[in-house]
């Protein structure tokens, strides 16, 4: 990347952090009003929410220098607020744990902080709600490597889920592939049939939805009475390798099952390596190609199938 565009981008994130470390009164003197900076708040946080942790966890997950938090702790033990315990499963072990009066320490930066957070969320529409949640989210999935596998939804389309669908497709596949616009307006007309002629005994949409957001999408489309079409198929770039395209092929599938199809048929492209690899793991094969040019490049098109019986 070149040096002036990361510096562009390093000081667009300095600069929301801190405009948000501001905005939740993360400057303050006392976290919320209350005694406590807001390390030390973290910390008792953590003692609150965990179930008697040792040390070296809440190093693991504050990101603090051990020195730091024991003196953190050695204070919070004078004033009463946290005791040490020998682990049951450990003797040369100390958990911590906090105290009845650690516990009522809590409870106010608890109630504190989720009344400032109220103020902050309520005037917003409850679209610009689901909007920062899913910009939140994103957030913290592209920096958390580590993070928990994400709770995925899958439902039907909504209303402007279809715009979606064609805008994601038409970038997603300009960027990795350098296809043109016509694949776009490929897709468009693809939705727009779905939409038009729409037969929800026969046809079905998936939309993978997590913190209020689309990030994937699959449609079953008739072919004819006995074979379903397998369409649209997407998954967002950042929830790659969580098994989502998986999952949306076989919600598909069984859907077409539901519906009494004897077979599946979709059309892919030789480039998709990733799609391919799904489909072929999943029981499909390739019943023919084609080297076509299409959407401003040179592609090989394939037919794939698979038996439902």
């Amino acid at each position: 990347m070149a040096t002036a565009e990361l510096a562009r981008r390093i000081e667009a994130v300095r600069r929301f952090s801190r405009f948000y470390t501001a905005r939740i009164g993360a400057l303050r003197e006392g976290l919320h009003n209350g005694p406590f900076p807001l390390t030390e708040a973290r910390v008792l946080y953590e003692l609150n929410r965990r179930n008697r942790p040792v040390a070296a966890e809440l190093v693991r997950e504050l990101g603090v220098d051990p020195g730091f938090l024991s003196r953190i702790l050695a204070r919070f033990r004078r004033q009463g607020l946290l005791r040490l315990e020998r682990d049951p499963a450990d003797a040369r072990r100390r958990v911590l744990v906090p105290t009845a009066r650690g516990r009522r320490a809590f409870e106010p930066l608890d109630r504190g902080s989720r009344e400032e957070l109220a103020r902050l969320l309520e005037p917003l529409s409850d679209s610009a709600q689901r909007d920062l949640m899913a910009a939140m989210g994103t957030i913290e999935r592209l920096l958390d490597r580590d993070a928990a596998q994400p709770d995925i939804a899958i439902r039907e389309h909504r209303i402007g889920d279809m715009g979606w669908v064609v805008s994601r497709h038409g970038a997603i596949y300009a960027q990795e592939f350098g296809w043109n616009g016509t694949f776009e307006a490929l897709v468009a007309e693809i939705a727009a049939k779905f939409i038009r002629d729409y037969d929800a005994t026969q046809e079905r949409s998936f939309i993978a939805e997590l913190d209020g957001r689309p990030v994937g999408s699959a449609f079953v489309v008739r072919d004819s009475a006995r074979v379903a079409r397998l369409r649209m198929v997407l998954v967002e770039p950042e929830m790659r390798g969580t098994g989502l395209g998986r999952r949306l092929v076989r919600e598909a599938e069984r859907f077409a099952r539901r519906a009494g199809y004897r077979r599946m048929t979709l059309w892919t492209h030789d480039v998709l390596v990733a799609a391919r690899a799904i489909y072929a793991s999943e029981g499909y094969a390739k019943s023919s190609e084609e080297r076509t040019r299409a959407f401003g490049q040179t592609l090989v098109s394939e037919t794939w199938d698979k038996s439902l019986e």
